[in-house]
C-alpha cells in the first residue's frame, strides 16, 4: 500500500512510482495505491503509469488496485478497486461491475472489521476482504482496539474469499496472519520504509516462504 504523503519528499508522485517500481520488483503480489487526497487527475495520471510500471517491471505479473476510485480504476485499466467505509458502498459497486460494467476478472476489495462484514462483503460477490487491525498500529486505532490473530482465525474460517490481513504488519508477525489463515498480509511502513531494494526483497521472500 501506497502513502506518498509519509514519504516527505519534494516529488512525492515521483517518489510513489520509484516505490511501487521497487515493490513489484521485489516481488509483491499487488500494491494498492492508497492516496485518498490527491485530485481525480492527478490520482489517474499516477495510477496509469503505475499500471505500465508494473507491466514492465513486475517478475509475476504484479496487480495494481486503486483504493477508493471505482471511475479512476477502470480508467487507468487497474486490475481493481478496493473499497473501504467511507467509498462508494460496496454492495452497489458490485452489483454494477458484475452486471458487465467492468471486465470479468475485475477484483473488488472490501475491508472489513467484524466477521458479519466479511460475510456480507462475500455473498455480494468482493473478490476478497482485508480484516483488520490485526495488531496495533497508530493509522488504524480509529477504528478500535487491535483484533488478534483468534478473530483473524474466525473470519477466514467464515468466508471462502482470500482474506487479507492489515493493521500493525510487520516481517516478524506477518507468518502468524499465514498460519491464521490469510491469503496475504497488507502494509505500509513493511514494505515503504525499507532501507533499499535489497532489503525489501530478502523481506519479501521471508514473508512468501512462510505462506
Amino acid at each position: 500500500m501506497t502513502d506518498g504523503k509519509a514519504l516527505g519528499a519534494d516529488d512525492r508522485i515521483a517518489s510513489v512510482l520509484a516505490r511501487i517500481q521497487a515493490a513489484v520488483a521485489a516481488g509483491v503480489d499487488s500494491v494498492q495505491i492508497r492516496e485518498k487526497d490527491l485530485a481525480a487527475r492527478e490520482l489517474l495520471a499516477l495510477s496509469r503509469t503505475a499500471v505500465r510500471a508494473a507491466e514492465e517491471t513486475g517478475t509475476a505479473n504484479a496487480r495494481v488496485i486503486v483504493n477508493d476510485r471505482l471511475d479512476v480504476a477502470l480508467a487507468a485499466g487497474a486490475a481493481g478497486v478496493h473499497l473501504g467505509g467511507e467509498s462508494l458502498p460496496a454492495r452497489e459497486a458490485a452489483r454494477w461491475c458484475r452486471s458487465g460494467n467492468a471486465p470479468a476478472d475485475f477484483l473488488i476489495g472490501v475491508s472489513c472489521h467484524a466477521t458479519e462484514e466479511a460475510r456480507e462483503a462475500e455473498d455480494f460477490g468482493a473478490s476478497y476482504i482485508f480484516f483488520g487491525p490485526v495488531f496495533d498500529t497508530p493509522a488504524k486505532r480509529r477504528f478500535g482496539p487491535p483484533q488478534g490473530i483468534a478473530k483473524l482465525a474466525e473470519v477466514c474460517r467464515a468466508v471462502r474469499i482470500p482474506v487479507i490481513a492489515i493493521g500493525g504488519i510487520t516481517e516478524k508477525n506477518g507468518p502468524e496472519c499465514f498460519r491464521a489463515g490469510a491469503a496475504g498480509v497488507a502494509a505500509i511502513r513493511l514494505f515503504q520504509e525499507a532501507d533499499d531494494a535489497a532489503e525489501l526483497k530478502r523481506a519479501i521472500e521471508r514473508l512468501h516462504d512462510t505462506k
